[in-house]
């Protein structure tokens, strides 16, 4: 039977569709308790019964937009897997820092959302929540810094994490950051891989030839 979220996904230029993103941005930039769907009907331009009836409440709207966001971020990174295969240590890192940077600054809602679960007060509390865990274990795997998927060590998940998290909070501190260091959006962009590069390229390097 499919859901709502996969027929929004089916038919992207559907009510379905257009609620979904418009829910994504919102949620994205105030949160799961900042953003009502009173916010999001009107940002779409119907009335709040219309939204009820395409989605529910919402905390199934929520759950929608993680299960939308952990779709994509697995499907993305198995384009990266794809395209990084059989290179040197180095390259993977350049190509997947160049790859998701890119990707994330075009859906910074789903570095925001990502933050706002994990270092939020207000938290969301239902059962649904973002597969970092198993992201990190298929970046581990993806790198070449594990031989199995399923069995990654807590130390090579942290490393993971450490690069993820530095991502995320380049992205999501854009509006902070930019303007204090008085940059266009491009040469953010730009100056933020060459950061990322220059922090974990030599840090994973060198733990890989130890």
């Amino acid at each position: 039977m499919s859901t709502p979220l996969d027929k929004a996904r089916r038919e992207p230029e559907s009510m379905k569709a257009r609620i979904l993103t418009v829910a994504r941005r919102l949620f994205g930039e105030y949160g799961f308790h900042g953003t009502t769907t009173r916010m999001i009907a009107q940002e779409v331009g119907i009335d709040i019964s219309t939204l009820h009836y395409h989605w529910g409440g919402k905390k199934d709207l929520y759950e929608s937009v993680v299960l939308d966001i952990n779709k994509d971020l697995r499907q993305k990174l198995l384009e990266v897997e794809g395209m990084i295969h059989d290179r040197p240590l180095a390259e993977r890192l350049t190509i997947s820092i160049d790859v998701m940077t890119d990707y994330l600054f075009l859906q910074p809602c789903v570095s925001n959302l990502i933050l706002f679960r994990y270092f939020s007060k207000n938290r969301y509390e239902g059962n649904l929540d973002f597969s970092v865990p198993e992201f990190t274990a298929d970046i581990a795997f993806s790198m070449g810094l594990s031989t199995d998927r399923k069995h990654v060590s807590p130390e090579t998940k942290m490393k993971v994490v450490a690069l993820m998290n530095s991502i995320h909070n380049f992205i999501s501190g854009e509006g902070f950051f930019r303007p204090m260091l008085d940059l266009t959006h491009e040469r953010y962009v730009k100056m933020v891989k060459d950061t990322l590069n220059f922090i974990h390229i030599p840090a994973f390097t060198k733990a890989g030839d130890g």
